[in-house]
């Protein structure tokens, strides 16, 4: 069995765990009482990857920690590698996502942070600079703010053109670069706004996550405030995949690493009802691009649960069979070996968990 390091973080620090010889153990906490948001495996460099982890300290404040070393030590850069410049009359409240781009982008890591803004390193992420276009967007001003605040929470990059990127951002949707970041377009062409008078706004959906297909860079799946999506187009429209689940709210979606075709949810029951759809424990995976969902609760909790998943709370690790991961706000942590057909407890009474993270090494 393929050793995983799992990196899970929690409103209480950092907890990471190594599988070895199939055998999993964790360490002590990192950052102890900082909120781990976001964490980023860098799989380009060595055989060794280097991990990122956006930290957020309630008396030192948010920033970015990186090691080389699996999490043995952490090197903090000596100025603040995520800052506003003095213009923009804003500052950084946290880091929502580390995202390392593709081996067609060496070097380049994106941040996406609250206030809602797309940061870009160079340097694997020791240091940032502020995607100013992005920021300048002329819609702008017509951001709010969802209940977890106003962010960029996801970043997809194209393995075949380094120039395109999509973000999306909460409240504001879904926004397509096709040249690096010098221009953006709002892309939510078939995603609803149940919660606005135009249900069918060409910006303002609240999207919770997209995921990207392992075959097709084109083929996207989306999870929204109401509503799965699929597209084939790399964004420019959406048609609505949620029939067949027993809730088509939720946070988190995931693309089965080397399978086309295949996602999975995690369906809440309701925005104003914030727990596992039915009160049941289930993953929902798709093996035809959302034609059909059938459900994964074969090794979890089996009675009435109330765990939320959120949206950066579930992930894969790359192998194949995939391994699956997720964390929810009852502190459990759950895994699976064999694409979601089984599942097994690997923690319980961690502090909530916020992000999970994985990745092969060895």
């Amino acid at each position: 069995m393929t050793d995983v390091l799992l990196a899970v973080g929690t409103r209480k620090g950092l907890f990471l765990g190594h599988r070895r010889a199939g055998r999993w153990e964790f360490d002590r906490p990192h950052f102890n009482a900082q909120a781990v948001y976001a964490i980023g495996i860098d799989t380009r460099r060595d055989a060794v990857p280097r991990l990122l982890v956006g930290g957020d300290s309630a008396h030192w404040g948010p920033s970015v920690f990186h090691s080389d070393d699996l999490g043995a030590n952490w090197t903090e850069p000596a100025k603040p590698a995520v800052k506003f410049p003095k213009d923009t009359g804003a500052s950084l409240e946290r880091v929502w996502q580390l995202h390392p781009a593709g081996p067609e982008a060496p070097g380049v890591v994106y941040a996406g942070t609250e206030p809602a803004a797309l940061f870009r390193s160079e340097d694997d992420g020791e240091t940032f600079e502020l995607v100013r276009p992005l920021w300048d967007h002329p819609t702008r001003s017509k951001w709010v703010p969802g209940g977890g605040g106003e962010a960029v929470h996801t970043v997809v990059t194209d393995a075949r053109d380094a120039a395109r990127v999509t973000v999306a951002v909460s409240t504001a949707g879904v926004f397509r670069s096709q040249d690096g970041g010098a221009a953006w377009n709002p892309s939510n062409d078939g995603v609803s706004a149940v919660f606005l008078p135009d249900p069918n706004p060409e910006f303002g959906q609240c999207v919770h996550k997209i995921a990207q297909d392992a075959g097709d860079p084109d083929r996207l799946y989306l999870q929204n405030h109401w509503g799965v999506y699929r597209s084939d187009d790399a964004g420019a429209k959406w048609t609505d995949i949620g029939a067949g689940l027993p809730s088509d709210f939720g946070f988190a979606v995931v693309a089965h690493p080397h399978r086309s075709g295949v996602a999975y949810v995690f369906p809440i029951n309701a925005d104003a009802d914030r727990v596992p759809a039915e009160h049941r424990c289930r993953v929902y995976r798709t093996t035809d691009a959302g034609g059909t969902w059938e459900p994964l609760s074969r090794g979890l909790p089996e009675g009435d649960h109330y765990g939320t998943v959120l949206r950066d709370a579930m992930c894969t690790d790359g192998a194949d069979p995939a391994g699956l991961y997720f964390g929810n706000r009852n502190g459990e942590l759950y895994a699976s070996a064999d694409d979601g057909d089984s599942w097994q407890q690997l923690a319980s009474h961690l502090p909530d968990v916020l992000c999970v993270r994985a990745a092969t090494v060895g």
